[in-house]
């Protein structure tokens, strides 16, 4: 007869690794998932980062592709979610991220020969600007909430400008 703890660590064990194997099928599927939602050219211009607290990290490497998928997100959110209920997929966050390395390996080649291409990328310069009023002529506005509204949008908006440089 098994004692209570060997019956436990066995059953813990079985559910640890049932969660692993679906934990890294979330990874595997990226491509097939974002192909079947009509953006297969994405697959190498985007990964899945991490899954924590039912979140889904989707790192792109470029602001346009993060866009695209902005326009996605619910389809690939409800695809996720019927693929795998076990894993409580709540929501997904996009991040940007660095420009994605892919390995290219020619036909010839055996895997043991292949070559990384890196892309050569531009130097970067520090870019520093000045964050100036817009001339608005505010008075001209006839509807008073309206004025009032985009008064006060113009202010939050300066406001979160600053924050950001």
């Amino acid at each position: 007869m098994k004692k209570a703890g060997d019956v436990l660590s066995l059953l813990f064990d079985e559910q640890f690794i049932k969660k692993a194997k679906c934990y890294s099928n979330i990874f595997e599927s990226w491509a097939e998932i974002i192909t079947k939602n009509g953006i297969a050219e994405a697959v190498d211009h985007s990964r899945i980062k991490q899954l924590e607290k039912g979140i889904l990290l989707v790192e792109t490497d470029h602001p346009g592709w993060k866009q695209i998928f902005q326009t996605k997100k619910e389809e690939i959110l409800n695809d996720y979610r019927i693929r795998f209920p076990e894993m409580e997929i709540k929501s997904i966050s996009l991040i940007l991220g660095k420009p994605l390395i892919k390995n290219n390996i020619e036909k010839n080649e055996s895997l043991d020969e292949k070559k990384t291409e890196t892309p050569e990328f531009p130097q970067t310069q520090e870019i520093s600007f000045d964050i100036k009023e817009p001339d608005i002529d505010y008075d001209s506005i006839k509807d008073e909430k309206l004025r009032e509204k985009l008064i006060k949008l113009g202010r939050i908006i300066a406001d979160k400008e600053k924050d950001i440089i």
